[in-house]
């Protein structure tokens, strides 16, 4: 499947099914144990163990979900070498968003039918919807391998991706244990529980703040919009007319004032030589 065109384009294809009955209680119990280490953190305060937690949310949603998941592994909007991108994987890993078959499968979905039937994360169908609640019900992974095959076929055939799909626990289990060894209960709890609960809600805010709140430059298909205090939190992903409407272009803030940081580090990656193919849009000309 074309990623662009899927990206733009409604078609009439069968989108999969969205499932929406039964509460997926494995989902439900793990965000309420990690929302409950999040809110225990406040009690264990150290500018230390704020610090780690700030530094290891830029890894994990600008250098994992942004720059991997979402530019490259989804949009294909760069190419880099095997190791930067398995990198890059493991990062995102960070973020417990899930393994990268069934975080890219979704999202293509999302853009193929994005506020349409089939998207499974339309602030249409409820902003908390959009949010959270599509999470808590259904299949846990809301990728079954008929979608897996059907949406991002190029990961399906990479034994690494395939394994770090399975086992994507594993990185984020082991910094769980690296930041007890290191700076005990106040650098897990800030480190890595309201770590992630925060990349959570950042990420989700794009999933729903940024599909109806915030300035369209774009005349798109769906209801994306401009969020600028989204793609502040989000290291650029909040500027998500931008993205809807050229969804293979690995900037996001296509002006000067639209802070995107995670294309400034592709960027940089590029004048290395680390990365490649770069495709870059442009603001429309005005007339």
């Amino acid at each position: 499947m074309n990623t662009e065109q899927a990206a733009t384009v409604i078609t009439s294809e069968t989108p999969p099914p969205v499932k929406r009955n039964g509460v997926n209680w494995r989902t439900v119990i793990a965000f309420g144990i990690f929302h409950s280490g999040a809110i225990a953190a406040f009690f264990f305060f150290t500018w230390p163990a704020v610090f780690t937690a700030l530094f290891l949310y830029w890894i994990a949603l600008s250098f994992g979900i942004g720059m991997g998941y979402h530019r490259l592994l989804t949009h294909r909007s760069y190419r880099t070498s095997k190791p930067i991108e398995r990198f890059l994987t493991v990062c995102a890993t960070l973020a417990l968003e899930g393994g990268p078959i069934a975080w890219v499968a979704t999202h293509r979905v999302h853009h193929q039918f994005s506020d349409h039937d089939g998207d499974p994360h339309t602030p249409r169908d409820g902003k908390l919807w959009a949010h959270i609640i599509w999470m808590l019900v259904g299949d846990a992974n809301h990728c079954d391998e008929a979608a897996a095959a059907r949406y991002a076929p190029d990961l399906m055939r990479d034994p690494f991706m395939v394994w770090i799909d399975r086992y994507f626990w594993i990185p984020i289990a082991m910094s769980g244990i690296l930041l007890l060894v290191l700076g005990g209960l106040p650098f897990l709890l800030w480190g890595l529980f309201f770590r992630v609960v925060a990349g959570h809600h950042a990420t989700w805010l794009v999933n729903s703040a940024t599909h109806f709140w915030g300035r369209r430059r774009f005349e798109t298909r769906d209801d994306s919009r401009n969020t600028w205090w989204v793609a502040l939190v989000t290291f650029g992903e909040g500027w998500h007319n931008n993205h809807h409407a050229h969804p293979t272009s690995a900037r996001h803030g296509l002006a000067w004032y639209e802070l995107d940081m995670t294309w400034m580090l592709i960027r940089f990656l590029r004048s290395a030589g680390l990365a490649k193919s770069v495709r870059v849009a442009g603001l429309p000309s005005r007339r």
